[in-house]
Order: C-alpha cells, then sequence, then structure tokens
C-alpha cells in the first residue's frame, strides 16, 4: 500500500533520500523528519556541505582519488614510497587500507572493476592511465588489492597481462581475505596482514 503524505513538499523529500542505496522509504523518512526539527542553521550547512562536495571536489590526476586539490595529499607526501603502487576500486579501499597503518606506499584508484554484466569494461576504469604511470618508470612492484570475486579477480588479470610487457613486479594481497569478500568490510588486522604477507601474481595463479 503507497503511503500517504501530509505535504507534497515530505513527499517530494523522502522520494529524493529513497534514491540513495539502502535507504528505504521508511528510513528516508526518518531522516526527513530529523532534519525538519533541526534548526535552519544546521540544515543549511547540511545541504551546502552537499552542494559544495558535488560542484568542488577534484580527483587527483595521478591516482583517481577524491581530493580537494589536484593532487591528492598522499600522492605529495615525499615520506612514503613512490616506487610501490596499490591497485583499487575505489576511496573506500583507500580508506580501509590506510586504517590498517600498514601500507606507506601510493594508490592507483580504478573507480570500478571490470563486469561485462553491468556493462563496465576495462576503458570505463583508470587501467591505461595505470600502464601509463607504470611505463613512465619509477615504479618498482603494484599490488593488486581488488575485492575477491569474480570480478575481481578478472580485473586482476586483465591489469596483469597489460603490465607484462613492463619490468614491474605484480603482487596481489594474501587471501587471508575470504573469496567473495569485498576489502572495504574486512577487519583491519586481517587486512593490514593481507598486505604484508602478499604473494607474486603468478604464483598466486600458477600463469
Amino acid at each position: 500500500m503507497n503511503q500517504k503524505y501530509p505535504s507534497a513538499l515530505l513527499e517530494n523529500a523522502v522520494n529524493e533520500f529513497a534514491k540513495l542505496p539502502g535507504i528505504g522509504r521508511k528510513t528516508a523518512l526518518r531522516l526527513i523528519l530529523h532534519l525538519l526539527r533541526q534548526d535552519d542553521a544546521t540544515v543549511d550547512s547540511f545541504s551546502q556541505a552537499l552542494v559544495s562536495l558535488k560542484h568542488q571536489v577534484k580527483y587527483c590526476k595521478v591516482c583517481h582519488n577524491i581530493c580537494d586539490n589536484e593532487v591528492c595529499s598522499t600522492c605529495l607526501d615525499k615520506s612514503r614510497d613512490s616506487s610501490t603502487v596499490c591497485v583499487v576500486e575505489n576511496i573506500k579501499e583507500v580508506m580501509a587500507i590506510e586504517n590498517t597503518m600498514q601500507y606507506k606506499g601510493l594508490y592507483h584508484v580504478l573507480g570500478g572493476i571490470i563486469s561485462p554484466i553491468d556493462g563496465i569494461g576495462p576503458t570505463d576504469l583508470e587501467i591505461e592511465s595505470l600502464v601509463e604511470r607504470v611505463s613512465n618508470g619509477g615504479i618498482t612492484e603494484i599490488i593488486l588489492a581488488l575485492s575477491t570475486t569474480m570480478e575481481g579477480d578478472t580485473t586482476n588479470f586483465y591489469i596483469y597481462k597489460k603490465l607484462s610487457p613492463y619490468n614491474v613486479k605484480v603482487s596481489m594481497i594474501a587471501r587471508g581475505i575470504s573469496i567473495g569478500d569485498e576489502i572495504e568490510y574486512a577487519d583491519e588486522i586481517t587486512l593490514g596482514r593481507s598486505i604484508l604477507n602478499r604473494t607474486l601474481f603468478n604464483e598466486s595463479y600458477r600463469i
């Protein structure tokens, strides 16, 4: 049965919130009613933060992570190991790995993984820019830290083949992460150990 709302404005707001992943109409209504109970300054600050995020956020021209400037603070950090690059699906994996405090190299954010069923192919991802980074020299190891799913493994193999002409070690995180798991949901200790105990890609898949 369709929910009846006392206000068209309320219904429109619920409809918009319900478009967010994991937010049903009941949760959307609860959030909207919570905002209505706040003062104008709080709601204005909330809405302005979203508008500013959408219109002002940038993507690092080196690693494609979300940032406030042309190049992110991680890529600019001279204390990090610029010879090692960890390849991840999106910003959530960067944050998860950073929380382990076990990795001191740089990152490369693909913006997704190869998934034909979803219409996502290699050209839709930041794979060519990764190859370009490697071809420019200075990188000695690429760590593949994608989810241990069929799509993740397909992406791993594609990247491995694309990097095969270059003199760079390609490794992948240890399978302490269960098959089918997504990196962002792994606990910090398991994820940290998986990075430290990474193995060569060709040994893992016996290519």
